[in-house]
């Protein structure tokens, strides 16, 4: 079993910045892949940001791309997304999620661990 507790959430202006921690437990960390996704009201889940299993490397929707980055700190087996030039568009709540499963995966199916939700609101 993984367990996953997300932080950081809150209301920014249009413009600001927020960083959203996952902290991870259950299993030793880096041998799952750990992604950040999100929901805003009435619409799906989206994906957002991932570090893939093994590797390490980070991947984006095209939608944060070059505004967001995502990382982790094995000593302290947290992964984070760092939010930058944040927009309305980007209000939603924030889900971190694990997968043992391989690959750049950005599909909510392929991610068994879920976290609780951190909301960010953006006012413009």
């Amino acid at each position: 079993q993984v367990q996953l507790v997300e932080s950081g959430g809150g209301l920014v202006q249009a413009g600001g910045s927020l960083r959203l921690s996952c902290v991870v437990s259950g299993r030793t960390f880096g041998t799952y892949g750990v992604a950040w996704f999100r929901q805003a009201p009435g619409k799906e889940r989206e994906f957002v940001a991932t570090i893939r299993r093994g590797s390490g490397s980070p991947d984006y929707s095209d939608s944060v791309k070059g505004r967001f980055t995502i990382s982790r700190d094995n000593a302290k087996n947290t992964v984070y997304l760092q939010m930058n030039s944040l927009k309305p568009d980007d209000a939603a709540i924030y889900y971190c999620a694990a997968t043992f499963t391989w690959g750049f995966l950005t599909e909510v199916h392929r991610y068994a661990y879920w976290g609780q939700g951190t909301q960010v609101t953006v006012s413009s």
